[in-house]
This record gives C-alpha cells, structure tokens and sequence, in this order.
C-alpha cells in the first residue's frame, strides 16, 4: 500500500506540473498562446453589461467576461491618456519619467513631451521582452505617447493608425491570417472617448480647445449621432425609459477637497459644465456615453468574430482593459484625472476558451493595469518580465491559483496620490493646494459622497495608509 501511494504522489505531482489544465480526455496542447491585448480609451470599469449596467448593451465585452474572468478592483496608474499608456508600454509608474523641461510626468502635456529613456528603460519595455520571447509584435490604433515610447520605435509593426472602424477590420485581418510564430497584439481603440468633446463644444474658448474642435470632424459627428433620440421615441418616453437617470452620486463630494476645486477651475470648461449643464443636459451626457461604448464593443466584436474564424480562439490569450474611465455626471464632473472610482477604476477582464475558467468575477485582488500587464504577458509569453517590481504577473490569479498578493496599490495624477486597501479604503494625498488628506471608505461609502478623514473611527486606517504611502508607493520627496 506504501508503494502504491507513493506512485499515486509521483503521479499527482507530475500533474501538478503540467503547464494546463485537462477539459474531459482531451489534453491542452503545451504552447504559448497568442496574446491580444484589446484596450479601449475612457471606459470606467461599470461601463458594461456585464457589470451589472442596465443602460447599455455589451455582448462583445461579455463574451470575454462569460469565457474568462473579470476583475472588479482593477486600476489605472494615471487616470488621463498619455501617462497610463506610458505605463503600459514600460509597466512603470509615469511619473518615474521627466518632460524636457526635467518635470516629473503626472499629467498629458508632459507626458508627450518626454525627450528620452534610459538604457535600462529600453531594454525592459512590454515590446522588448515579448520580443525576446520571440513573439510577433504588432500594433494598431490610438497612440498618445512621446516618441521615444511610440510602438515603431519600440519594435512593433504598426498594422493601423486608424482607431475606429477600420482599425476593426485591420485588426480583424490580421487575426484571420497565418501566423509563423504568436503573436503579441495591441488593439488600441478610440472610444468612448468621443464623450470629451461635449463639454468642450459647449463651453471651450481656449485657442487649444478651438483647434481641438476644428480638427475633430470624425469625434464630433461620431458624438452627435450617439447624442440622437431613437426614431420613434417621444422625447418624454425617452427620459422616462431609455435615457440613464442621474447617478447616486451626482452632488459634489461633502468636504470636497480644494485640490479637485482648483483642477477645474483650471479648465475652464468643465467648470462651466459643473457650473450650467442641467439634470437634462447630464443625463444626455450618460446617454451618449453610453451610445459610445456600445460603438467599441461593436467593433471588439469584429475582432472577436474573427479569433473565432480563425480556428485560434483556444490559441489566443484576450485580455481586455481601458486607459482610464469618465466621471459622467458623478459630482456634477464630466472628463478624468480624478482619483474617484469613475474616473480611476477601470475594467480588467482575460479569457482563453479551455484554458482559463469561465464566468469567474475577482472582486478580491486589485489590479494595477500598468505595472500588471507587463509582467503577466511576458509570463504566458515563457519570459520574466520586471519593471517595476511591484508589478505582479496574474498569471496565477487567472489559472485559478492561490497567489500571495498586494493588499494596497498606488495610483498618482497632476494633482495627488492615491493608495488603495484591498478592504476598501481609499487615502488621498492631495499636493497643489498644500497638503489635503482624504479617507474614504467604499464599504460604507461607495458612491463617495463624502469622506472619513477626521473620523476618529477612522483614525488606525487614516494612519495604516498614510504609512503605506510614505513607504511603499509614493514616498515625500
């Protein structure tokens, strides 16, 4: 009985090893998987059906979500354009690079304005790695980064510039196609970020914000089509329902912090959105918002048609995520850049049909979409990918692993920086004004109607993270 047991752990162990998991007799082949990288720009993480939003409809993205796992405590590194896509190509914080002017990156304007990158910068980018591990690297869609990050500098071949639907069918192609070795895609689609265009159509006056209006023909008829009421619909059936009503969180914050203040007060246009939409005006505002996201998933539905096509779809890693999301109309704010979880929490879902389990929702782990990706693909890819270290691979969380993880994360933007407990507070340090400190708590609090910073309740927690803050993620300089 002895021997006979030790041959049955000789056996278990053998399993144990086995890169796959067995669907019923038949065996995973041991490959590398294709790897896609899809990524939308100015989606918040509850801008999907399947995350319970009743106002939209997104089969594309919750076919990914049926077929894989979708993460729920999932955040950007900046929450605006440039900053969190310089993340993703370098799975490092942006504001560890400096413009040209020697300023730490936290916002846009700097962002594109980096001159250069280190040595070691280059030799340890998403496209370097994934490039020693062999892998196709190809590129498409929206690019929003300083030249030295740009992807055909970086090594990917750029199969589109385009971001909207012919990026679809490029993209859509290309996956269709034969392959001599995998491949590592990025889908880097535009919308629903055609959203920004409304407040500053309304109210933009800078000579910045006039150029941005003549030049965006495409964004501005793009957003009034997903403006339009249904044929067919009265304007009072319309409101009463089709159109999203005001979210919980409409007023603004109890206490609100002075830093936010200034911020818009330094657009002058979303002040003057804040200041003179009406209820009407904001909730067309989330209407078409949501018109927009259901454009993009239309067109990640193209893609998805054709992995299927294809004869790839159990070959192919799809991993599904945005840049950052938009406040719609939570505290009378439209746009990003603000630690609120509209604006910072984004969606992070991956499937791989027979490899990864299905219909699976993470509401435990928090994800850093830019310190994460890098990591976690060079680790399907067969590689060790390190940037910043603490960025982790999910390689484990998604095979259904126990995994010691992070229990805060650090998110930053132009105005502060933020650490997130994985028991559901939030402390802000905000630094334009002096020094604000904010402490929320999404457990008793999740729409962030107010803070619990001079709480004395809340006085072990308001110090816990501060002292995570000063040591772990974004230490006083």
């Amino acid at each position: 009985m002895k021997k006979l047991d030790a041959i049955k752990q000789i056996g278990l162990s053998a399993c144990s090893l086995m890169l796959f998991s067995f669907s019923g007799d038949k065996p995973k082949e041991h490959v590398r998987p294709n790897i896609i990288y899809i990524f939308t720009d100015q989606q918040s993480a509850k801008m999907m059906s399947c995350a319970g939003n009743i106002w939209i409809k997104t089969p594309a993205m919750d076919y990914i979500a049926s077929n894989g796992i979708r993460f729920t405590r999932a955040y950007t590194t900046n929450p605006v354009c440039s900053p969190a896509r310089i993340s993703l190509m370098t799975g490092r914080f942006p504001g560890g690079f400096k413009d040209d002017k020697g300023n730490f990156v936290i916002e846009n304007d700097g962002a594109m304005k980096v001159p250069s990158v280190s040595e070691e910068v280059q030799n340890t980018t998403i496209a370097s790695f994934m490039g020693k591990a062999g892998y196709e690297l190809v590129y498409g869609g929206k690019e929003h980064l300083p030249m030295p990050l740009t992807p055909s500098v970086l090594g990917f071949i750029n199969i589109s510039r385009n971001d909207r639907d012919e990026l679809a069918e490029i993209t859509a192609n290309y996956v269709r196609g034969k392959h001599e070795k995998p491949y590592f895609l990025i889908v880097s689609l535009i919308n629903p970020h055609d959203i920004c265009f409304m407040a500053i159509r309304d109210f933009g006056k800078s000579d910045g914000e006039k150029k941005l209006l003549e030049n965006g023909k495409i964004p501005l008829a793009t957003l009034d089509k997903a403006l339009k009421i249904p044929d067919g619909i009265t304007r009072e059936d319309f409101f009463a329902n089709y159109c999203p009503p005001l979210p919980p969180n409409y007023e603004p914050q109890i206490g609100e912090p002075e830093a936010i203040k200034r911020l818009i007060a330094s657009r002058k246009f979303r002040n003057d959105a804040r200041k003179n939409y009406t209820d009407v005006d904001w909730r067309m505002h989330r209407w078409a918002y949501g018109r927009l996201t259901e454009l993009v998933d239309g067109q990640i539905q193209k893609i998805l048609d054709a992995l299927k096509e294809s004869g790839q779809e159990e070959n192919t890693l799809v991993l599904f995520s945005s840049d950052h999301g938009d406040m719609d109309a939570s505290h009378r704010l439209e746009h990003k850049s603000l630690f609120y979880e509209e604006s910072a929490n984004i969606p992070f879902m991956a499937m791989w049909k027979g490899h990864l389990a299905a219909s699976r929702i993470d509401s435990i782990h928090l994800i850093s979409n830019g310190l994460d990706l890098l990591p976690t693909v060079c680790d399907f890819a067969g590689i060790k990918g390190v940037a910043d270290p603490r960025g982790k691979s999910l390689r484990p969380i998604l095979e259904g692993k126990v995994a010691k993880w992070r229990k805060y994360l650090g998110v930053e933007d132009e105005i502060g920086n933020m650490v997130v407990d994985s028991k559901g507070y939030k402390y802000i340090r905000y630094n334009i004004t002096g020094i604000e400190e904010n402490l929320l708590d999404l457990n008793k609090d999740p729409y962030e109607k107010t803070h619990f910073t001079n709480d004395p309740a809340y006085s072990t927690k308001l110090g816990e993270l501060r002292k995570i803050m000063n040591t772990e993620w974004f230490p006083i300089k």
